[in-house]
Formats: structure tokens, sequence, C-alpha cells
């Protein structure tokens, strides 16, 4: 999944769903579609491109998994791996500290996917704790996804970005 299920951002709702023909459990992605130019409500269509060309892209075992793509008047709508375990912002909290094991396995699992990323040249410009979701919660040590591209992007050879991307409070200085 992209956010948890029941997720609703600034322009995106996270619903589960199932494929009736397989009974399989997805993660359904609902983006609002900008519906003119001058509106300043919803994603525009370039941007719901550039997030889809990406997660195509991409197969990693610490990086969400597209499926499929629907489209309707006013939703563009990402069937996701669902991931149901929850942030690891979330479990971070509850669990206020984490053994030697687990912390490597987060910083691994995370530099594994990022460093994929990177080698396809793509930069997520959004990873948070947030951004980070468990396959499973319950067990000793929880497999984690890199979920919402919708502010990534493919970097090119000698192109630099001007531009601040992400979420005030977790933006780096280059």
């Amino acid at each position: 999944m992209c956010c948890p299920p029941g997720f609703c951002g600034q322009f995106a709702i996270v619903k589960r769903c199932r494929e009736k023909s397989t009974g399989l459990e997805y993660a359904a992605k609902f983006i609002k579609k900008r519906q003119s130019q001058a509106s300043r409500r919803g994603v525009c269509r370039e941007e719901i491109q550039r997030e889809v060309s990406i997660l195509r892209q991409v197969l990693h075992p610490n990086v969400i998994t597209l499926h499929d793509v629907f489209e309707n008047r006013t939703d563009v709508v990402l069937i996701l791996e669902l991931v149901s375990g929850g942030e690891l912002f979330d479990f971070l909290a509850q669990k206020e500290s984490l053994s030697e094991e687990e912390a490597t396995s987060f910083i691994k699992q995370i530099l594994d996917g990022v460093n994929y990323l990177h080698a396809k040249k793509i930069a997520h410009f959004d990873l948070k704790p947030e951004n980070i979701m468990l396959l499973d919660k319950n067990i000793p040590i929880p497999h984690i996804k890199l979920i919402d591209f919708g502010l990534a992007h493919e970097i090119e050879d000698g192109v630099e970005f001007k531009n601040i991307f992400g979420t005030p409070e977790f933006v780096g200085e280059f």
C-alpha cells in the first residue's frame, strides 16, 4: 500500500480492496485529479504520471509494488501492494527504543531500498518515518517498504534540482 489503509492525505485517500477473481487484497490509492489549470485542488496530471512512471520502473523487496492503474473522471487509482503493519513512525513511538539488531535491520533495509532507487536514478524526496511501512509489525524484526512516491523524480546526469521538495520537518540541505 502507499499509505495506511483508510489514510487520507491532502489529495489522496487509501482504501483496502480485494480482487474478485483471486481474492487477493491490495491497497487502492485514490489520487484526486486537478480539474483545471487554475484550480488548487487535486494533483496535476503530470505529477500523477510521474509517480506512476516511477512506480512502474521499480521492483525491490524494500519498495512498494504497483500492480495496476485505473482512472475515472475525478481520480487516478493506483492499485498497490498491501502493507498492513503500519508506519515505522508509529512502531517507533509505541516501542520507544529498538535493540541494536532491530535498528541495524531497519537501517539496512532503508538503505537497500534507497540505494536501489538511486541506482535507477530515482530520488524519493520525501523519505521520513511516515513513508516507511512495516509488512507485519508482529514479528521480531519486521520487513519494511518505502512508500509514497508522490514527490519522487527521475534524476538526469548533470541536471541540478533547484526546488525544495519534501515535508518541511524532514527536508535536508544540499
